[in-house]
């Protein structure tokens, strides 16, 4: 077993980043890894109900990915762009941005305006707005928070108006996220009722996805990585169906690291909480303790996701799968094709 980051990365051609989903969500390709067998399948996403059972169980997060990509004027003349994370109340945020320093006054559309405080201890930018109206903002004119490489990608073309809806899942309810749950994009409402008549359940939780999700890991040593909280909530009818199904399956690693919490508490899921922070870092050496199988993306390298996906599945195995992908040129990350761990 490897602990050194080096050993978790891959090379891919630039041109298998995905910049746009496939439609229908359901026409993505699907890689097939099944641990017990030697051979890989190469499959649809629509195929996916011929490898679940009755009482199977997919976790799904229903979070929501906020349009929290808002621009705004600095007084100085210049242009701030910036990423709402948290509400810390209807008047204070947390933001990442490279344009801010201590006391800049942002001026935004609609009159509203926002004073930047301080850096918090995780690199967000503490703001003081001047009013109430930070959703209504974000609804006027917030863009879909786009991951960095599909924007540089896109290059001058803007981020279309269809993103706000298309990275979500047809599941999400709860907004909160400035991410989205990317192993979700590919359910369609038809696969999913094609899969509740075939006996398998569904499960939600909710993570609000944060940069601990996607903040790169730069320690030479993977377990030296900070992983940072974010929120989770657990419905009150989740417990149940968690404690009877036969095989527990995460639709994605932000379902798994929730399980997985909620695993730490109570492995019978019957104390635990109904909300909470998650900063469950899972890389390889770690034993899950709830997870049977797993649909997830393919990962970035030097990413928390890629490490999960190692440590469920191992280093080598995943990463002659990642090898083999490219080599068939899926679509990657984000907005790209999917893998089936079993």
């Amino acid at each position: 077993m490897s602990w050194r980051l080096e050993d978790y990365r891959f090379d891919y051609p630039e041109h298998l980043v995905a910049v746009r989903p496939a439609e229908p969500r359901d026409a993505s390709r699907l890689l097939v890894l099944d641990r017990a067998k030697t051979a890989l399948e190469h499959r649809r996403f629509s195929d996916l109900a011929e490898y679940l059972k009755p009482g199977d169980c997919l976790v799904l997060n229903r979070s929501r990915v906020l349009p929290a990509r808002v621009l705004g004027v600095k007084s100085t003349g210049g242009k701030a762009d910036l990423l709402l994370v948290r509400r810390l109340s209807p008047r204070r945020w947390t933001a990442l941005s490279a344009h801010l320093k201590p006391g800049a006054r942002v001026n935004f559309d609609g009159g509203l305006c926002a004073v930047a405080e301080r850096l918090d201890g995780s690199g967000e930018w503490i703001l003081d707005f001047d009013g109430d109206g930070v959703e209504a903002l974000m609804d006027r004119s917030g863009e879909a928070p786009l991951p960095p490489y599909i924007q540089k990608r896109r290059k001058s073309e803007p981020v279309e108006t269809a993103d706000r809806e298309r990275y979500q899942t047809v599941y999400a309810k709860e907004p909160g996220s400035i991410a989205a749950p990317t192993a979700g994009l590919h359910f369609t409402a038809a696969l999913l009722e094609e899969l509740r008549e075939r006996g398998v359940e569904t499960a939600e939780l909710i993570l609000h996805v944060g940069p601990g999700t996607f903040r790169p890991v730069k320690t030479g040593d993977v377990r030296e990585h900070p992983m940072l909280p974010e929120r989770f909530e657990v419905p009150a009818e989740t417990p149940e169906k968690l404690r009877r199904a036969k095989r527990l399956i995460p639709i994605g690693t932000t379902a798994v690291r929730t399980l997985e919490t909620l695993a730490e508490a109570d492995r019978s899921f019957r104390g635990v909480p109904d909300r909470g922070d998650a900063s469950l870092f899972i890389y390889p050496g770690r034993p899950f303790r709830a997870v049977d199988a797993l649909v997830t993306n393919f990962h970035q390298p030097d990413s928390t996701p890629i490490l999960l996906a190692s440590a469920f599945v191992g280093r080598e195995r995943l990463l002659e799968a990642y090898r083999e992908a490219v080599r068939l040129e899926y679509r990657l990350f984000s907005y790209g094709d999917a893998m089936l761990i079993l």
